[in-house]
């Protein structure tokens, strides 16, 4: 995980506006550098490292001596970045992983260089000689990424909004000229830079679609046949997933809920290790209140795999006291991504402080990719069930991704996630609507049968209901959400509520925890509502709360 940010132009301050870049800082607390392009008048690239490979070379803004009007800062990891220095035949200056992004855009521009890429980034590449700048972001949005424009005079990118808080004046009335806005996934942009004090938009496009095979060439095994099973593809798959994000010269450590998604992962990744040659045991890692049936059901999948397993207690006051440090480091105010956030967060920060794990495997993006939320048993038709988890996967950037983003990259960790790899995906939604769909009231059944009689896990953890995060982590009878919403109702009135409308016009909250969650907001990232367009919804349900345990059809495990 690392931070990027960037100055082209200025309307006033530049040294007050660069020292924004530091708000940022948590993401890459390894070194920092900040950079003047003397080619541009105002224009600052600036870079904070978390150090995961070659960490001698691989300092950015990084420029080689072959292109030396090439400027990149990426905060990302390039899985096949050796694949493409073979098949094209590069001379490198480094092992850094990202330096492939310099060769493959003075070969072929940005679009070929991102429809290459087997990995997950944002990047910016300042192109010097032909005077433009171009930015691109990984398919799900993996790695975080937000511009800001104050007409065709100035623009700003940064990995986090705080990054780019206060860098514009404001008028009498507190306003700015400036509009911020998330950089879209799957997407590249290049911006014109010849105009003395003009950047404008050159050309935008999409390099990948959901769903769609990816265009670089991955050879996944040796002995995989078309005619092959499609179970034994989506195992074989998934596992190659796991192998690639082994590349790594830190520990590396699993988040481990005893859910089906992380267990899968952490299995994997125990099993996968030992393959690679790493020596050191993986470290797993969960969460929980006393009682908490994610405590009980991770410390027997630590037990069956074989990991060095960390539990940590939570009590409901310290879930409380984080709500609003979670709400700043999150940039959010979706009500299931605070909830969910309260124990990953407070994990990282044990992982931060008390490990020397810096890469952390996650099973997120497998509910959107496999249909695992409860209330996908309920939808009307296979095809209804596919449209919307490939909705899901479209939003995942705002909700899921960005909570594991924030959440590890505020304590300055790397969170590499599997279910997303780009293969995996793009093969499992190309399988037939009704094989994916929940069978027999069993959320994402073709994923489990895929790993049954494997012994990579016990029946009982394969085959356990759904838990959201954040359910999970508390006892039935004392559910974090009620917790969580009972103490936003005590500071939320029910006037406040009456004109919730008014006062908050851009999705405005629909619940008193919802409301006070946009308070916190607000009072971090005053008017900056209209960055979350929607919240996380469930479909099919009878029930007005998000939380799992709401649910009718709700089976306790």
């Amino acid at each position: 995980m690392c931070g990027i940010w960037a100055l082209f132009g200025s309307d006033g301050n530049v040294a007050e506006q660069c020292s924004c870049a530091q708000k940022i800082a948590h993401r890459g607390p390894d070194c920092f550098r900040l950079e003047s392009v003397r080619q541009f008048d105002r224009c600052v690239l600036g870079f904070h490292r978390l150090c995961i490979n070659d960490g001698e070379h691989g300092m950015q803004p990084m420029r080689v001596r072959r292109y030396p009007h090439l400027w990149l800062c990426c905060n990302g990891e390039i899985y096949n970045h050796k694949q493409l220095r073979e098949q094209f035949e590069f001379d490198c200056d480094t092992d850094c992983d990202c330096e492939i992004i310099i060769h493959l855009y003075e070969k072929g521009g940005v679009q070929f260089a991102a429809e290459q890429l087997d990995g997950v980034f944002a990047f910016i590449l300042l192109d010097t000689k032909r005077k433009q700048v171009c930015f691109a972001r990984d398919t799900f949005g993996v790695r975080p990424l937000f511009s800001v424009t104050e007409g065709d005079s100035v623009l700003a990118v940064c990995s986090e909004v705080k990054g780019l808080e206060g860098m514009f004046k404001k008028t009498k009335n507190g306003d700015t000229k400036a509009v911020t806005k998330w950089f879209p996934p799957g997407c590249f942009e290049v911006y014109d830079m010849s105009k003395e004090g003009r950047t404008t938009l050159k050309e935008h496009g999409r390099f990948h679609t959901i769903g769609d095979m990816p265009k670089y060439n991955v050879l996944v095994k040796p002995s995989m046949t078309k005619n092959q099973d499609h179970l034994d593809v989506i195992r074989l798959l998934l596992e190659a997933a796991v192998q690639k994000r082994l590349m790594s010269e830190r520990r590396i450590g699993c988040l481990l809920s005893g859910g089906l998604d992380s267990s899968l992962i952490a299995a994997l990744l125990t099993k996968n290790a030992r393959k690679a040659g790493i020596t050191y045991p993986i470290q797993t890692y969960s969460i929980g209140m006393e009682g908490s049936p994610d405590i009980a059901a991770a410390r027997k999948v630590a037990k069956h795999i074989g990991s060095e397993h960390h539990e940590v207690g939570l009590t409901p006051e310290e879930a409380l006291a984080a709500v609003d440090e979670i709400i700043y480091c999150l940039e959010s105010f979706d009500v299931v991504n605070i909830r969910s956030s309260v124990g990953n967060y407070l994990l990282a920060r044990y992982i931060q402080r008390e490990t020397d794990s810096v890469v952390i495997y996650s099973g997120e993006g497998s509910d959107e990719v496999a249909q695992g939320y409860i209330y996908f048993n309920k939808a009307p038709s296979a095809e209804a069930a596919d449209a919307q988890g490939r909705k899901l996967l479209s939003e995942l950037y705002m909700f899921d991704v960005l909570r594991s983003d924030r959440a590890t990259a505020a304590h300055g960790l790397e969170v590499r996630v599997p279910f997303l790899d780009h293969t995996f995906t793009s093969y499992y939604l190309s399988l037939p609507p009704e094989l994916r769909r929940a069978r027999n009231g069993i959320e994402k059944f073709l994923l489990r049968e895929a790993f049954s009689g494997t012994g990579l896990l016990p029946d009982e953890i394969l085959w356990r209901p759904k838990e959201g995060f954040s359910d999970g982590t508390s006892t039935v009878d004392n559910p974090l959400h009620l917790m969580l919403g009972n103490f936003a109702a005590s500071k939320v009135t029910d006037e406040m509520m009456a004109n919730a409308k008014k006062t908050y016009p851009v999705n405005p909250p629909k619940s008193k925890e919802g409301y006070y969650y946009r308070m916190v907001f607000e009072r971090h990232f005053p008017g900056k509502g209209d960055l979350m367009p929607t919240n996380w919804t469930p479909q099919w349900t009878d029930s007005d709360d998000p939380s799992a345990r709401t649910f009718s059809h709700y089976k306790s495990s």
